[in-house]
């Protein structure tokens, strides 16, 4: 939300509060997906980078592919016309998401080799660079987790210097995570986008 709605949120909400009642109602029947790519294109439309910044993620989460994105930009074509659609995309290369890169938009999920099992220690996180991406790793026991480093709030990579301890945070808007659990634990709500693994010869895989 915008500093300006949080503000009219807080002065005028009897004004406000029916408004975003009325928004939240509206899309009571659509899908999550289909209603996270309608508010990419009315913040594409608004040219709102924060916004688009925030949904566009947000419509992933909710199970848009990267192709679907672009092809939903791409049909709004006669309402956003080809200035804010090239706006978008200019910020979405930005934002430098690994869905969106050219080689790997029609490729279907599979498992990645990611690192020795061996390499791994109990209790450490282990930072490393895989097909692309990177990723946390957490080891404790037999229970091996694998989490995405981009922050789930606007997709910022954060840095593996960025860790302290057990606690990662981002240094976009400051969101901090328990890399043990991959749950956040201050100022947002969402957590790590965490990865199916497996074991195969001592090497540890990973499933996107």
């Amino acid at each position: 939300m915008s500093d300006a709605l949080s503000y009219l949120l807080k002065t005028r909400p009897d004004a406000m509060q029916p408004y975003f009642k009325f928004v939240k109602e509206a899309g009571s029947h659509l899908d999550p997906k289909t209603r996270s790519l309608i508010s990419v294109i009315t913040k594409v439309a608004a040219q709102s980078e924060s916004g688009f910044r925030q949904y566009m993620p947000r419509a992933l989460r909710d199970g848009a592919t990267a192709n679907e994105i672009l092809d939903t930009l791409l049909m709004s074509f006669p309402i956003l016309g080809l200035s804010k659609i090239t706006w978008a995309i200019d910020i979405l290369l930005d934002m430098d998401i690994p869905e969106f890169t050219p080689e790997l938009l029609d490729k279907q999920q599979q498992w990645h080799d990611v690192i020795e099992v061996d390499a791994l220690q109990e209790g450490q996180i282990t930072h490393a660079a895989c097909d692309g991406r990177e990723l946390f790793i957490y080891k404790s026991g037999e229970d091996i987790r694998i989490y995405d480093s981009r922050c789930p709030h606007q997709v910022t990579n954060i840095p593996h210097l960025a860790l302290e301890g057990t606690t990662l945070t981002c240094p976009k808007h400051n969101w901090a995570f328990d890399i043990t659990s991959g749950e956040c634990i201050a100022v947002g709500s969402r957590p790590l986008n965490h990865y199916e693994t497996n074991i195969e010869a001592g090497r540890l895989l990973a499933y996107w």
